[in-house]
C-alpha cells in the first residue's frame, strides 16, 4: 500500500462536519460519542477514529437511536454510577444506604440524583465525567420508576426515560422477563450446592414488611398473597470460629421480584442474610448461624440485570455491577476468619 493511500484516511469528525458543514464542531463530536453516527451500518463512537472516504455509508442516525457512551460507569454521585443510557431507559448502580426513588423520609434517591444531572443541576466531583456535554437530547427525559432495590442493597437498577416505555419495561417484570441475579452472603449453609425458595407472601398493608403463609387461608381476608421463586447456587463457604458456624456466599436468581423476597426467603429457610435485621426469626433447622460478624447492613447486592430493550424488540441486554467496597472486604475478612486464599478468578 502507498503512502498516499494511507495519508487519505481523515478522523470520523472530519468525515462527518464535511456532511453537514454547518454544525458545529461540538455537536457533532456530541453525536458521535452518543451513538448517533453509523458508516457501513456500524455504529461508531469515537470522532478521531481513522477512515478511508465512506462516501454514502455514513449516516445520522434518528434521536430515538442515540444511546450514551458510559465506558465502564460515569461516577455522577458518590453513590450513584450511571452504567447506560438512551431515549429509553437508564441504569446506574448504587450504593447501599440510598433509596431508589423518593420516599416521605428524603428527597434524595437514585432517581432524583440522575433526574439532576441530566438537568444539569448537579456538579459532578468526577472531572472525567463533569468536563463532558451531554447531548441535549437528554436534558429532556422524564425518568420514571420501573422497579426498586432496598435501601441497604447495592446493586443495579432500571429506570424508564418516557411513560410508553416505562410499561413495556414494567410488563417484562410482570412477566418475569427482565432477570435479576443477585450476589448475598448468609448466615448458616444450604442442604444442597443448587436449589430453590418457593414461599407464599403476604405483603403488610403499609407495604413495609413481608410474612411467610404457611397454608392459603380458608377464609376471605383481604390479604394479596403471591407466590415468590428465587434459585440459588452456593459460590463458597466459610467456617467460622464456632463449632458447626458458617457464612456462605450465594448467586440468587430471581424468578419473581417481590418486595424483600431474598431477605424474608432466606430467613424463613434458616439461612438469614449476614446483618440482617428486620427478618431474623427462622425455624430450628437454621443450625450454626453467625450472629456477631461486624458489618453494617445486609450483606446484599443486585450484581446483574438483563432485560428486552424497549424500543428495539429481540435486543437483549445485560449490565453488571462488581461487588462494592464493602462487601469485598466482608469476603477478605471471611477468608482469612476460614484460612482461605482468595482465588485467581471470582464470580461475581
Amino acid at each position: 500500500m502507498s503512502g498516499g493511500t494511507a495519508s487519505s484516511a481523515r478522523p470520523l469528525l472530519e468525515w462527518l462536519l464535511a456532511l453537514h458543514p454547518d454544525t458545529p464542531k461540538t455537536r457533532a463530536k456530541q453525536w458521535i460519542v452518543a451513538g448517533r453516527v453509523s458508516v457501513n451500518g456500524q455504529v461508531i463512537r469515537k470522532p478521531q477514529a481513522l477512515l478511508e472516504d465512506p462516501g454514502g455509508t455514513l449516516r445520522l442516525l434518528e434521536r430515538q437511536s442515540t444511546s450514551l457512551d458510559c465506558g465502564e460507569g460515569w461516577q455522577i454521585h458518590p453513590r450513584v454510577s450511571l452504567l447506560h443510557l438512551d431515549s429509553a431507559l437508564a441504569i446506574v448502580n448504587k450504593e447501599a444506604g440510598l433509596v431508589s426513588v423518593p420516599a416521605p423520609s428524603t428527597d434524595l434517591s437514585a432517581l432524583s440524583i440522575l433526574q439532576d444531572f441530566l438537568r444539569g443541576q448537579l456538579r459532578v466531583a468526577d472531572r472525567s465525567v463533569g468536563g463532558r456535554t451531554l447531548p441535549p437530547v437528554f436534558r429532556r427525559l422524564n425518568l420514571l420508576p420501573v422497579h426498586r432495590i432496598d435501601q441497604f442493597t447495592s446493586g443495579v437498577l432500571c429506570v424508564a426515560c418516557n411513560p410508553v416505555t416505562r410499561e413495556k419495561l414494567i410488563d417484562q417484570v410482570r412477566n418475569h422477563d427482565m432477570k435479576r441475579e443477585y450476589v448475598a452472603f448468609i448466615e448458616g449453609r444450604p442442604p444442597a450446592g443448587k436449589g430453590t425458595w418457593r414461599d407464599l407472601l403476604s405483603l403488610s398493608p403499609d407495604e413495609f414488611e413481608q410474612r411467610v403463609i404457611s397454608q392459603l387461608p380458608t377464609w376471605p381476608s383481604g390479604e394479596k398473597i403471591q407466590e415468590a421463586v428465587t434459585h440459588y447456587e452456593v459460590m463458597e463457604t466459610y467456617s467460622m470460629a464456632a463449632a458447626d458456624a458458617f457464612v456462605t456466599k450465594l448467586t440468587l436468581r430471581l424468578e419473581t421480584g417481590l418486595r424483600h423476597q431474598i431477605r424474608i426467603q432466606a430467613a424463613h429457610a434458616g439461612l438469614p442474610l449476614v446483618c440482617e435485621r428486620k427478618y431474623r426469626v427462622a425455624p430450628d433447622h437454621g443450625k450454626g448461624q453467625v450472629r456477631l460478624i461486624d458489618f453494617p447492613r445486609q450483606a446484599l447486592h443486585a450484581a446483574a440485570l438483563t432485560l428486552e430493550h424497549p424500543d428495539q424488540p429481540g435486543r437483549k441486554l445485560t449490565w453488571r455491577a462488581p461487588l462494592p467496597k464493602d462487601l469485598r472486604q466482608l469476603e477478605h475478612n471471611l477468608r482469612q476468619r476460614s484460612g482461605k486464599a482468595a482465588p485467581k478468578h471470582q464470580a461475581q
